[in-house]
């Protein structure tokens, strides 16, 4: 097909090109509803903090039977700020390990895992002297890792 001399136009190419445009601006409008209901909504900045792994001690008779590695997150107060929270995170990880050493938090007859329970009560203590008491929402035990397998006492 021949070119267009330079100032002369093309109608069968002009129309084709309005037509292409408005078939691809009416397939756009048609899709936009989709787009928008496929945008993931961005999640709110979570409000919690993990703290890395700390080896708690389980004593039996007054001697260590076992170490339970447990991971532990801090879940804030809305309006409190996880960074700062951050910065403190080796403040709570030491008071952790004294807390854990002072009284153990022995599961009665299982030294493979550590009672849950204490070990939030005292570190929702201990987050109060650290980070201020209303800071805190709750302690979450994420993950408890026995050092050994120890078979379950009777």
């Amino acid at each position: 097909m021949a070119e267009p001399r330079p100032g002369r136009r093309n109608p069968m190419g002009e129309a084709m090109r309005r037509l292409i445009l408005l078939a691809f601006s009416g397939a756009l409008l048609a899709m936009q509803p989709a787009l928008a209901a496929e945008t993931p909504k961005p999640a709110p900045p979570e409000d919690s903090v993990a703290l890395s792994p700390v080896a708690l001690p389980v004593v039996a008779d007054g001697r260590i039977a076992n170490y339970v590695f447990v991971s532990v997150k801090v879940w804030l107060n809305p309006g409190y700020d996880a960074f700062a929270l951050r910065d403190k995170e080796p403040y709570f990880r030491d008071a952790l390990v004294r807390v854990g050493h002072r009284t153990p938090f022995v599961v009665k007859g299982d030294y493979n895992r550590i009672d849950e329970a204490k070990l939030r009560a005292a570190m929702q203590r201990e987050a109060g002297a650290i980070i201020g008491p209303a800071a805190v929402r709750s302690i979450q035990v994420v993950s408890q890792t026995p050092q050994h397998r120890l078979p379950v006492q009777r």
